[in-house]
């Protein structure tokens, strides 16, 4: 059983891994076996890269800024000029802007559009063209394997949100017909739609009581998720345990999509 949840001499390249859910699943890949390429753009924060490190598992930072899209454009080839193998790639990295829609800035609405889809569409175009070169893995008998980060608001609108349920609508379909392309080449590609989760993200949700009364309370589970709350359904996707899954949106939401 430990076979199939096994990354042991894989690399996986994951961004937004500073904090939150992309840090735990960083870690979770880590401890399943994989060394760690981390997409930064602060290069000081390397708390991440030392708990991967304590794993006996190596880690390395990349530097962009995925709101710039030149960054994003040579993200993978800086990589893989390196020499790196890519076998699993996590884009968890994303930002939020809230506005009312009649008065959501086009800036605003650029730059949400920017982080949560485009960069996501350009490394993970870089990334699957990578691995379409590699024969399959020993560990997990593809290619490869994508995991997007979508939302709940890929199926649903939010409040004050356009730009943020826009993309994640977005990379809900792109997920589907990136996945329709190379599943039968050895690559799967599926989203994880996290649930109302306690991280930075959700500052504003957090501090507004009503709101965060009202949210509370439609959520099964009884509680918000946490970021430990990714680390199984990541490795899962990730290994040959998730082998036969591809273009689909695993919702990690204690329920909430069900009620």
């Amino acid at each position: 059983m430990e076979a199939l949840f096994s990354l042991k001499g894989e690399t996986a390249l994951v961004t937004g891994g500073t904090r939150g859910i992309g840090q735990a699943v960083a870690i979770a890949l880590a401890e399943a076996g994989a060394d760690i390429l981390l997409v930064q753009r602060n290069t000081t924060a390397t708390e991440t890269k030392t708990a991967i490190e304590a794993l006996g598992r190596k880690a390395q930072i990349y530097t962009a800024d995925l709101s710039s899209a030149a960054d994003v454009a040579a993200l993978v080839p800086k990589i893989l000029a390196d020499g790196h193998s890519i076998r699993v790639l996590v884009n968890c990295a994303g930002i939020q802007i809230r506005h009312p829609c009649e008065a959501f800035p086009d800036a605003d609405f650029a730059a949400v559009m920017q982080v949560n889809l485009n960069a996501v569409f350009t490394v993970s175009r870089d990334v699957g063209a990578h691995m379409l070169s590699l024969p399959p893995s020993a560990a997990t008998g593809r290619r490869g394997s994508i995991i997007n980060f979508a939302s709940l608001l890929t199926f649903q609108g939010g409040l004050n949100v356009p730009a943020y349920a826009a993309s994640k609508g977005a990379v809900g379909q792109l997920t589907k017909s990136m996945a329709n392309g190379w599943s039968d080449k050895g690559i799967t590609v599926n989203a994880i739609a996290p649930g109302y989760i306690e991280t930075e993200m959700n500052t504003a949700l957090l501090n507004d009581k009503e709101r965060l009364a009202s949210i509370s309370a439609r959520i099964p589970a009884g509680r918000w998720g946490t970021p430990d709350d990714f680390k199984g359904s990541v490795v899962f996707l990730a290994s040959k345990a998730g082998a036969y899954v591809s273009g689909h949106t695993l919702v990690v939401d204690g329920g909430w999509m069900g009620r």
